[in-house]
């Protein structure tokens, strides 16, 4: 009997998953983005493919992801629209560095329409690791994106799958560093196999993006994140409405509360047209009620994630 092809495409963006390190062994010390997609497809030779994948591979960019901009959004997300409308592919597997890939696993959530997998991986440990970390999550990541059930974006970690709502990084060196908060994972790869702890979103949830992509050159608009902290004064919030920033997202304190200085240039931007959200700055859960102060709530968004749902809902209104 004769097993159907299944061909997935890699789409390689730097990170330390493709890293290198002088010194082998040397976890801390190393340059993010160093090795091709290639290289890493090529790296798997211990951990056997099933034979009916084929890989293609595609390097959008080779940076580490703390330098992560619009610019490669707006070119990541063009090449993914491609690759998904090819009918002879079954998924996508996008290779990424882990300090800035819940930002954009939540952008390609909210402006693809991705009726197939669209995967994210990651690794803690460069590819010079005595005992890298990177091998295993790409496997992870391939084999969950040959899967049809797991339509839309999602991100593989550790051996764990996470939602690109609720995932974020929660630790700066351990091999689990990305974790959902008090909603967990959504399931684990577990030998090439899917086992789910919450039912995977429904096809209506992940096939309709809820913005359309900026246009190759469009200018983005201009949002800011501002922190609430003991003795905040509110000095910077009005230094950026003089400088013209269109929105403004907050990280409060505990269940939305502000620092009342604070409170009152956020109240004053406002009133100058300044679309404000707040969210907390506390890693689980999300506000409950509603604050005193009466500004928009960030949904239970975090705030690196509330910030780029504002800006592409401030594009839709251009």
């Amino acid at each position: 009997m004769q097993v159907a092809r299944q061909k997935i495409m890699v789409l390689g963006t730097g990170g330390t998953i493709a890293g290198s390190a002088v010194q082998p062994g040397d976890n801390v010390g190393y340059q993010a983005g160093e090795r091709s997609v290639q290289a890493l497809l090529g790296g798997l030779g211990h951990l056997a493919l099933p034979p009916e994948m084929d890989l293609d591979a595609e390097q959008v960019a080779q940076i580490d992801s703390k330098n992560v901009d619009f610019e490669l959004w707006t070119a990541l997300h063009r090449r993914c629209v491609v690759h998904l409308a090819d009918e002879a592919i079954q998924g996508i597997v996008i290779t990424h560095g882990t300090d800035t890939l819940e930002e954009t696993a939540w952008f390609l959530a909210c402006t693809l329409e991705a009726r197939k997998p669209v995967v994210l991986t990651c690794a803690m440990r460069p590819a010079t690791a005595l005992s890298p970390d990177g091998p295993q999550n790409l496997r992870d990541a391939l084999a969950l994106a040959c899967g049809a059930r797991a339509a839309g974006v999602s991100v593989v970690s550790a051996g764990a799958v996470h939602l690109p709502r609720h995932v974020q990084k929660l630790h700066p060196y351990r091999l689990d560093a990305l974790g959902s908060g008090d909603v967990g994972p959504v399931g684990w790869m577990e030998e090439g196999h899917l086992r789910l702890a919450h039912p995977w979103p429904s096809a209506g949830e992940v096939d309709k993006p809820a913005f359309s992509v900026p246009k190759e050159g469009a200018a983005w608009p201009w949002v800011e994140i501002v922190l609430s902290h003991a003795g905040a004064s509110g000095a910077q919030v009005d230094a950026l409405v003089r400088a013209g920033v269109r929105g403004l997202v907050v990280a409060a304190t505990g269940n939305g509360s502000l620092h009342y200085r604070l409170e009152a240039a956020l109240q004053r931007a406002q009133q100058e047209g300044v679309q404000v959200r707040v969210g907390s700055r506390c890693p689980f859960g999300q506000i409950v009620g509603t604050p005193g102060h009466g500004l928009p709530l960030t949904g239970g968004l975090s705030p690196v994630k509330a910030r780029i749902s504002l800006m592409l809902e401030l594009m839709q209104a251009q």
